[in-house]
């Protein structure tokens, strides 16, 4: 900064008066607030947060980041934050209230966990543990530094993998303590808010869907539809959707009175994988994909889109011809977000599609399976 004025030779020292010490005073607080510099911008504060599940049995779940919606990625955020591993599966993902909520599921029991982390940098916060958090599925908001966090709790042997009722982790991030654990259904997954309540599905072959009063964190009511029911969202018209059994079931939010059942015909070896709403919430795109024996049983398969409106679904013509390990949608322009998993053992690409024509963008390279995004 230049100075702001010369000060004139003098010819004997004078004591200054209170005036003048109290307008230096001012003079230097202006000149140091002029020459502070800004603060240095956070590496990851507007971009694209990538989940890469890893091999599950290898514990390798990695963190990328895209920043913006460039093609500059940084990869294993967390483990140059933190110099060290998250140590499992990359399960989910959200932000809350400046904290970003991390859901790591490790092969071993007991080993399973939540990284609390500074957004702007990934720098740990804090960590919750087994027996607080055991399978973790997923993450959402509902609240001021409140989370629900579904868990499936400990699970068995394949005679009998849900020996447990599944759990939502009521956690208070501010304090980063569990507050509670709500009891559901077996293989809690899925969560939906709608209004003062959460919609919470299931995997562990039960046929209800668990209402949970936010006010109370309780459980106020069940209601069936069929096994595993999973909640998908509410669409532009307020209604809700529920995925299960090859059918996309669309209700009425308040009363839960079915309103269509949509129903996927495929064959029995086919299934539905990944599904997500339209930007706009009027339509809803999944996977569809089978095991090939004639190829060592690679899973393939491609996504399908139907909208909101629709009296059916047609499997006639996929709307992208691919089978993806992950799948999301920009809510900012509704590029389609797609992870390419070549292998277990080796990197993934994240590929982009232009919406309207669903032609590829781009591809970025990031690390072993691609499963999840967050876009910020």
């Amino acid at each position: 900064m230049t100075q702001l004025f010369d000060q004139p030779n003098r010819p004997q020292m004078r004591f200054p008066s209170i005036l003048s010490l109290a307008g230096s005073l001012t003079l230097s607080l202006v000149i140091f607030s002029c020459t502070t510099p800004d603060p240095e911008p956070s590496p990851y504060e507007s971009g694209v947060v990538v989940l890469n599940s890893g091999n599950f049995t290898d514990n390798n779940g990695t963190i990328s980041f895209i920043q913006g919606r460039g093609t500059t990625v940084n990869t294993n955020i967390f483990q140059a934050a933190n110099a060290r591993p998250l140590i499992g599966g990359l399960q989910g993902y959200t932000e809350i209230d400046g904290k970003g909520v991390i859901l790591v599921d490790n092969s071993t029991a007991g080993q399973d966990k939540v990284e609390i982390v500074e957004i702007g940098t990934f720098k740990s916060l804090g960590t919750l543990s087994a027996p607080d958090i055991e399978n973790p599925r997923q993450v959402i908001q509902v609240g001021p530094n409140k989370a629900y966090i579904s868990c499936w709790g400990a699970t068995g042997d394949f005679s009998n993998f849900y020996p447990n009722p599944g759990y939502i982790a009521v956690v208070d991030l501010a304090s980063r303590k569990l507050v509670k654990k709500i009891t559901v259904t077996k293989g809690a997954e899925r969560m939906v808010i709608n209004g003062s309540e959460v919609i919470v599905g299931n995997e562990g072959g039960e046929k209800a869907l668990a209402v949970v009063d936010l006010s109370t964190d309780e459980v106020k009511s069940k209601f069936d539809l069929g096994t595993n029911p999973q909640p998908i969202g509410l669409d532009a018209a307020g209604q809700l959707w529920v995925y299960t059994a090859k059918e996309m079931i669309q209700m009425n939010a308040q009363t839960k009175a079915i309103g269509s059942r949509l129903k996927i015909n495929s064959p029995a070896d086919r299934y539905v994988g990944l599904i997500t709403m339209g930007k706009d919430r009027q339509n809803i795109l999944f996977s569809h994909y089978y095991y090939d024996a004639a190829d060592g049983y690679k899973q393939k398969g491609e996504i399908y889109s139907f909208s909101t409106r629709d009296a059916a679904i047609s499997l006639a013509t996929p709307y992208i011809n691919r089978f993806f390990s992950g799948l999301g949608i920009d809510p900012t322009n509704g590029t389609i977000y797609a992870g390419v998993t070549p292998s277990y053992k080796q990197a993934g690409y994240v590929l982009r599609y232009q919406p309207d024509t669903r032609r590829v963008v781009d591809s970025v390279k990031v690390e072993i399976a691609p499963s999840g995004f967050y876009f910020k």
